[in-house]
């Protein structure tokens, strides 16, 4: 894959776990496909996966499943 930041052919897609929201309103999304280049260090999402979070925000009543998590204070 090909960076779109520095051109290298060095570019990677990983998978990654978001968090939006918190409290009640808290949404996690899970194997959010992210763009890694090996060359420059740069991480960055795709217009197209940017549009699939909105819309997995707009209708998550509908498309997200409830799940209890552990949640932990950093203190």
């Amino acid at each position: 894959m090909i960076c779109d930041i520095c051109g290298s052919k060095e570019a990677k897609i990983r998978r990654i776990t978001r968090t939006y929201g918190k409290g009640e309103d808290l949404l996690v999304i899970e194997n959010i496909p992210v763009v890694s280049c090996l060359h420059c260090g740069e991480s960055y999402l795709t217009a197209e996966t940017l549009h699939e979070i909105e819309r997995i925000k707009r209708n998550r009543k509908s498309v997200a499943v409830e799940r209890c998590v552990e949640v932990a204070n950093f203190a």
